[in-house]
């Protein structure tokens, strides 16, 4: 199967991004984050897209840009927090190997802030995490070939777990 060499999944804040050029510097390959991707599409930041356009247009693009990303891209891949929502994406998945990078609230609230690029987590960061860590839990697992618990750990350590025996 051609496709690419890992798939990250996670809550925001849980080191996807971090991880995954970490990652596809280690393997040598290229890093592709669909978030991005989604905003290159549009031309304008996600938190804009949801504002202008809802969050139906914007996880509609969002799927569109995975099964993409899936189809093409050969090196590490990093899904939006809200990828797995789609059972069309979730579907896609199979058959990859997907990585989740799990968070606690803690650590994932450090991380994320006050949100303000994070339109799902922007009015109550805390209380809206603590619900989209609760809801989207069992999808991620539904779909990962590894989780990784990421409180704690800097991302030299992440990445350590998510490529054991890799060569640094």
């Amino acid at each position: 199967m051609t496709g690419p060499v890992l798939v990250l999944v996670g809550p925001p804040g849980a080191g996807k991004t971090t991880v995954g050029r970490l990652a596809a510097a280690r393997l040598g390959v290229p890093f592709r984050d669909t978030d991005a991707d989604v905003e290159a599409t549009v031309g304008k930041p996600i938190a804009e897209i949801f504002i202008d356009d809802g969050e139906e247009h914007f996880r509609a693009l969002e799927r569109a840009a995975v099964a993409t990303a899936l189809a093409e891209h050969e090196g590490v891949l990093s899904l939006g927090g809200g990828a797995v929502l789609a059972a069309e994406t979730r579907g896609l998945l199979a058959g990859h190997r997907v990585v989740f990078l799990n968070v606690g609230l803690s650590d994932g609230a450090r991380r994320v802030g006050f949100a303000r690029d994070r339109p799902v987590l922007a009015l109550n960061p805390r209380a809206a995490l603590r619900e989209l860590l609760a809801a989207r839990l069992p999808l991620y697992r539904e779909i990962a070939t590894v989780e990784v618990l990421t409180d704690g750990l800097t991302p030299a350590q992440v990445l350590d777990q998510v490529l054991p025996g890799s060569p640094a």
